[in-house]
């Protein structure tokens, strides 16, 4: 009863569909499945329930209309075939959901508009206007000029980010899978559906195993790691079949379809969830022990608990940066600005995310000093190489 209330609760939800249901496995856009999903979501928009559709599909519906055999690998490739996918993308969903008196609307997302604060805080408004007027918000990644630097990697996180960012109740990631099994369903027969679970549990990421189909980009793990992101803002989330009969409509009402991850954590402050989730790294603090406990302990980090910075000098921000500086003053330059952006880090990113490998990091007695994250908006440089914490 206490699952059945939870999704049967939720007045705003996220409904994430991946390719292989939008684009029936890559044979080309299944428009059938697409009104469907739109008349299940008007029912629920009558009862006054408000959601926010994250579909995937661009990139696969423009291999289909380009009469690729198989999905590109090269970025020009795949961004042309979503600069052609997502017009037929968008036409069929308008088509869809007009049979229904509703209008929808199209967001296209990168990373960088999530990252930047003020782009963040846009798209919040926008979303939450677009919901006050009865709208359907179709959103997905801006394929078209998203790059590796910049991507989110697949549809299932941008679902959950969505999710954090207008403080849905609930995300429904639907895809070509009954639920999450206790091991692959394909290779053990004695793998079990879980039916509910507590979404952050470490064990379900070793259930999930790897990668999705040739026509997508996400698996399991993806959908168990977006749970873990979503249930930051007190979101649960329901991983479902979208072949299901009224999966959405289901869901929503409670019924024990696929596998509920539940949200059992206190939920992050707004901007703590968005330093943790959408700031790429650029640089690092060395903190004294001092600074390590007073983040330990919830406060704010200080300009004096920082022991030394490091990060790319040669990328710091032209406002940084003054023509004839030399090599040393350009290193003070840029200690000094990530010394000021201390003052903003209100919670290291690892303590915004405290699993037990950072924890135990922290809590090393050996450790005299911790390497605390700084960000690259609030610094202005790009970032390190890798090897850095994370």
């Amino acid at each position: 009863m206490m699952s059945k209330t939870r999704l049967a609760n939720a007045k705003r939800l996220v409904v994430k569909v991946g390719s292989a249901l939008v684009t029936n496995n890559g044979a080309g856009l299944d428009l059938a499945a697409i009104e469907d999903w739109a008349r299940q979501i008007a029912v629920l928009r009558d009862k006054g329930r408000e959601i926010v559709l994250v579909s995937s599909g661009a990139v696969a519906c423009g291999v289909q209309r380009l009469g690729w055999g198989r999905r590109p690998k090269t970025v020009h490739e795949k961004q042309a075939a979503a600069a052609v996918g997502q017009a037929g993308l968008v036409e069929a969903y308008e088509a869809a959901f007009a049979k229904h008196g509703l209008h929808t609307a199209q967001i296209l997302l990168t990373h960088d508009d999530l990252a930047d604060r003020k782009r963040y805080l846009n798209a919040r408004s926008t979303l939450t206007t677009l919901l006050a007027l009865g709208v359907v918000p179709i959103i997905n990644e801006n394929d078209t000029v998203v790059t590796d630097e910049i991507k989110f990697g697949d549809n299932d996180t941008l679902g959950a980010l969505v999710a954090n960012l207008i403080e849905a109740d609930a995300l429904i990631i639907l895809t070509d899978q009954i639920g999450l099994f206790t091991a692959d369903p394909r290779k053990d027969p004695g793998a079990t559906l879980i039916s509910e679970a507590t979404a952050g549990d470490e064990s379900l990421e070793a259930m999930a195993g790897g990668a999705g189909t040739r026509i997508g980009t996400g698996g399991m793990i993806t959908k168990v790691i977006a749970a873990k992101r979503a249930a930051r803002s007190g979101a649960h989330t329901a991983i479902a079949s979208g072949r299901e009969i009224d999966p959405i409509i289901r869901l929503a009402a409670g019924e024990p379809v696929g596998t509920l991850l539940v949200s059992e954590t206190q939920p992050l402050a707004a901007r703590k969830q968005w330093l943790a989730d959408h700031l790429q790294l650029a640089g690092r603090l060395i903190l004294d022990n001092g600074a390590v406990n007073a983040l330990k302990a919830g406060k704010s980090l200080l300009p004096i608990g920082v022991i030394a910075a490091e990060g790319d000098k040669q990328a710091a921000h032209a406002g940084e940066k003054k023509e004839g500086h030399s090599e040393a003053e350009s290193e003070l330059t840029l200690t000094t600005a990530l010394r000021t952006a201390a003052m903003s880090v209100l919670a290291a990113r690892h303590l915004a995310r405290p699993d037990s490998r950072r924890m135990a990091l922290i809590g090393n007695g050996a450790q005299s000093e911790f390497q605390a994250l700084a960000f690259y908006h609030l610094l202005g440089i790009r970032a390190l190489a890798p090897g850095s914490v994370s």
